[in-house]
């Protein structure tokens, strides 16, 4: 499988969630920033539907529009969208991980690549 390329900024996990209530109960709910990136990852998404149902590994290059942001906290986002999208089947399958933060203060993005293993 080739490379894929996400056009978007990847929110962080730890901005990605808002206190909501429920029936009168409090619970977690999505921002409208990564409902947003959501969307944006299903329509960009050329695996959407594979179901991949093997181990994988995770090769991905983030491009952020500056060093701020942490790259631990895009990794959660990023495997939540691809098992949204059915691209896998659950991101328990992932067994490694291989990230690079870099800058690309015009475009950013996330490029990855899943390889099977095992």
């Amino acid at each position: 499988m080739g490379k894929i390329i996400i056009r978007g900024k990847i929110p962080s996990k730890a901005n990605s969630y808002k206190v909501i209530t429920i029936n009168g109960h409090g619970s977690l709910g999505k921002t409208e920033a990564v409902k947003e990136y959501e969307r944006n990852f299903y329509l960009q998404c050329p695996i959407r539907g594979a179901m991949i149902d093997k181990y994988f590994r995770l090769n991905v290059d983030v491009y952020y529009e500056n060093m701020r942001p942490d790259l631990d906290n895009c990794f959660k986002v990023l495997l939540d969208c691809l098992q949204s999208c059915n691209a896998i089947k659950n991101d328990r399958f992932c067994v490694e991980i291989h990230g690079r933060k870099l800058i690309d203060k015009t475009d950013p993005r996330v490029e990855f690549t899943l390889e099977e293993v095992m």
